[in-house]
């Protein structure tokens, strides 16, 4: 049995940093799998060793992979639970390296599409874990660029998928598609190797093994402090704070849908929708359809059509790294409105530069191509994957994440099925359709969606919590700014959120201070019947 508070001698950053790279590596091959058969699918020699499969029979050997992340993600709601954040980790790179065997090493058709699910079942548990994974080993402040780092490898693992299909192009035989199927194996054994020394989470070990000081250990250790130091023990506080006010509800599959004193159901739709709204942004038409445009608007080659989405990959790398910034600076919900509107804008652009036709309209629709990777990115690529582990009470923390997880791969599906018939039947207006599902998800983010930036996970739970000092505030704010379609969560959230930007600026971001923990004590024996000294909207 592996030891749950992990074997190395890292301590602090390091140790943080030493998660944050196995939860990284998760991330590129998501997005290795996902740019690895743009490749494949074109090869003579693969077409030969399966059988010289029709465009339709093709079309679904791909879509094979998310069907098995769908299934994945759906397991490891089941499972990781109980197997713990690092142990599910370890489940999924299995996964990928027996799926990328059986790719690498198929000779006909049917293993491949084995291959295939396999992969997709790893991807799947790897997605839905390492976010959760990320979040509960994070300082508050530190959170959303942690995740960034895992998003941006994600899109460096869709990169490289890219440049070394190209590379590969101009290898004659089975190699051309065996190492590029194979390769991603490399990674996974990466996460095999370094996860059984690294702990699983202090929420985790403090929810199944109360009686137990491993949690209090792994904490001591992430933040490089003694046991006993105020501020390990504060944050311990808020954790068994959490935990007792969830404890009359166990996180059974009717959790998900009950209110369990802390709106628990609500928040699980919440997350759900965050995920499933990131697939009808139109990402998915944008990133596998760019070489076609590039081929058909600017008549390139075919070389020079896959050489020109290699660069659109790096170009989505080089914005990745502006979200590192202004996930946690300008907060998720800003990020979700204005990007959502701003790709609701370059679609339509997008739409009346493909419909005029001529050359310069396909150079400028080539360009809104561009400026469409970018606004998703900083809008919607990290901060959709950060907000369900964060909006979650913990109980239905790691469930809520994989069918969110689920949701996602369900709504790449879907529309990766729809989009091919529907750009030949209406051609550019399937740009103006995405651009209204953009706009909508703006307005319901907006009246919907509280901020969680610079708040642990503790204080977001008490955002769902009757207080009413705050909504006193909220309903006298409402008239004023009028407000009365966002749900009383939402400028809720933004009080806490001003507090705690407030204490950080004040030195107080990463302590406790008395004061907040008496309000908060007395707040939750009143309303909770717990004894508590939580740290109320606190970093």
């Amino acid at each position: 049995m592996l030891d749950r508070t992990g074997l190395s001698g890292l301590k602090g950053p390091l140790l943080v940093a030493a998660i944050t790279s196995v939860c990284s590596s998760s991330f590129l091959l998501f997005g290795y799998d996902q740019g690895v058969m743009s490749g494949v699918v074109i090869s003579s020699y693969w077409l030969d060793a399966m059988g010289n499969p029709s465009t339709v029979m093709t079309g679904t050997i791909t879509a094979l992979y998310d069907v098995g992340a769908f299934f994945g993600a759906i397991m490891a709601a089941f499972t990781v639970e109980r197997l713990g954040r690092k142990r599910s980790l370890m489940v999924g790179a299995a996964l990928v390296v027996i799926g990328s065997a059986l790719m690498g090493g198929c000779v006909e058709r049917v293993l491949m599409m084995v291959g295939r699910i396999v992969t997709g079942l790893g991807i799947g548990f790897l997605t839905s874990v390492a976010p959760v994974y990320q979040s509960e080993i994070c300082l508050p402040s530190q959170r959303g660029w942690h995740v960034s780092c895992q998003v941006t490898t994600m899109l460096f693992g869709l990169m490289l998928a890219y440049w070394i299909n190209y590379g590969f192009y101009f290898k004659p035989g089975p190699v051309q598609w065996r190492f590029p199927l194979t390769f991603q194996a490399l990674f996974a054994i990466y996460v095999l190797i370094v996860t059984p020394f690294l702990p699983d989470t202090p929420r985790w070990l403090m929810l199944h093994e109360p009686t137990s000081e491993r949690g209090t250990i792994v904490l001591a250790k992430l933040r490089n402090k003694p046991e006993h130091d105020p501020v390990v023990q504060s944050e311990k506080s808020d954790i068994m704070t959490a935990i007792n006010i969830e404890a009359e509800e166990e996180g059974t599959w009717k959790s998900l849908f009950t209110d369990g004193g802390c709106a628990a159901n609500k928040r699980f739709f919440l997350a759900l929708g965050i995920q499933f709204m990131q697939q009808t942004s139109g990402i998915n038409i944008v990133s596998y359809y760019a070489p076609t445009l590039f081929k058909e608007s600017l008549g390139m080659s075919q070389e020079r059509a896959l050489f020109v989405g290699c660069f659109l990959q790096v170009w989505y790398i080089i914005a990745s790294f502006l979200t590192w910034f202004m996930i946690d600076f300008v907060g998720r919900r800003r990020l979700f409105i204005t990007m959502a509107i701003g790709m609701g804008v370059v679609l339509i652009c997008e739409a009346i530069t493909v419909s005029i036709g001529t050359q310069k309209s396909g150079i400028a629709a080539v360009f809104f191509v561009f400026a469409f990777e970018a606004c998703f990115t900083w809008g919607w690529m990290a901060t959709v994957w950060v907000y369900p582990a964060e909006i979650l009470p913990l109980k239905i923390r790691s469930k809520g994440a994989a069918l969110a997880a689920a949701a996602d791969f369900l709504g790449n599906f879907l529309v990766v099925e729809i989009t091919p018939p529907a750009l030949e039947n209406i051609g550019y207006k399937t740009y103006i359709i995405f651009a209204v599902f953009n706009l909508v998800a703006a307005f319901i983010v907006y009246c919907f969606y509280p901020e969680t930036s610079y708040l642990n996970l503790e204080s977001v739970d008490l955002l769902f919590l009757p207080d009413e000092d705050i909504d006193q505030e909220v309903e006298s704010k409402r008239k004023f700014y009028h407000k009365a379609i966002q749900w009383s969560v939402v400028p809720r959230a933004r009080i806490a959120v001003k507090e705690a930007k407030a204490k950080q600026k004040a030195g107080l971001a990463e302590t406790m201070g008395d004061v907040e923990q008496t309000k908060v004590h007395s707040r939750s024996d009143v309303k909770n019947n717990v004894g508590t000294d939580h740290v109320e909207f606190q970093e």
